[in-house]
């Protein structure tokens, strides 16, 4: 491991979230070290966090982050990222260029979910959009949706949070103040509880709602809403990571502002309470 980075789920698993017992992390960056093909042997890899079997109904469909029996990097029997060495099957791992920092290069997992709502859903230019949550994942994925149409706006708590996307030209608004106007799509990225009612709340009629926030707990939401303003609700989880690599390498989006800090691997505990702070964005771990 090169640099790792702390995910609003690895704060949630310290809740119990997923019950995992074992060593988190799923985002980072690493130098390979050892494998049966050479070609990422001396090379900066990133990796897919989902091990499937390849043998179930949903690898058969080619829906292998979906396996029956997977293993998911640092969340679900296996072991994650934020220690000294790390391994991943060769299929999980992709080469990064030479034009990407590592500190860029920790992003890629978070940025590759964030396309995957642009594979789920075609946005028009037309289309209005909502992006609900200023972590790291809100952030990305407002800059993401800015690709496909000019009207994106970003909800949050934090003010300093916000500005990293003004220079993307992308209008903010805190937690609380009206807006005035309901949106074609709602992207929830808020990582609490009250994120889909927020989303209820704001959506237009017929709208799309992707579901991205991943907590211990359940939500309390009113069903009737949702059937009588005829919402769609979509999941929405792990993306391309090859796109990812090219919109990283096309400086397409802003990542480095939003590290507000980087731990040795001995002070990970320290890192975790700092990361747990209100106003944190990301936080790296290097050993």
């Amino acid at each position: 491991m090169l640099k790792a980075g702390i995910c609003n789920t690895d704060l949630e698993l310290k809740k119990g979230y997923m019950r995992f017992k074992g060593i988190p992390g799923h985002e980072f960056v690493g130098l390979g070290i050892e494998a049966t093909d050479s070609k990422v042997v001396g090379k900066r890899v990133v990796g897919e966090i989902n091990l499937s079997c390849g043998k179930c109904e949903y690898c058969l469909r080619g829906m292998k982050k979906h396996c029956a029996s997977r293993q998911v990097l640092g969340i679900s029997n296996k072991n994650g990222a934020l220690a000294e060495y790390l391994t991943l099957p060769l299929d999980n791992l992709h080469v990064v260029p030479s034009s990407i920092s590592d500190i860029e290069a920790v992003f890629i997992e978070p940025l590759a979910a964030s396309l995957e709502i642009l594979e789920q859903i075609k946005i028009k230019r037309k289309d209005s959009v909502l992006v609900l949550g200023d972590g790291k994942l809100g952030l990305l994925i407002a800059q993401v949706i800015k690709l496909r149409t000019p009207k994106v706006f970003c909800m949050g708590r934090y003010k300093r949070k916000l500005e990293i996307l003004k220079e993307k030209e992308i209008e903010t608004h805190l937690f609380g103040t009206k807006i005035g106007e309901k949106f074609d799509i709602i992207v929830e990225a808020t990582g609490n509880k009250k994120g889909l009612g927020e989303a209820l709340s704001l959506i237009k009629p017929k709208g799309k709602i992707i579901l991205k926030s991943t907590f211990q707990g359940e939500a309390k939401v009113d069903i009737s809403k949702i059937v009588v303003d005829e919402i769609h609700l979509i999941g929405s989880r792990c993306g391309p990571f090859l796109r990812a690599i090219e919109v990283l390498r096309k400086k397409q989006v802003e990542v480095e502002k939003m590290v507000n800090g980087d731990f040795p691997l001995d002070r990970a505990q320290e890192a975790f309470a700092f990361a747990q702070k209100p106003g944190t964005i990301k936080i790296l771990i290097t050993p």
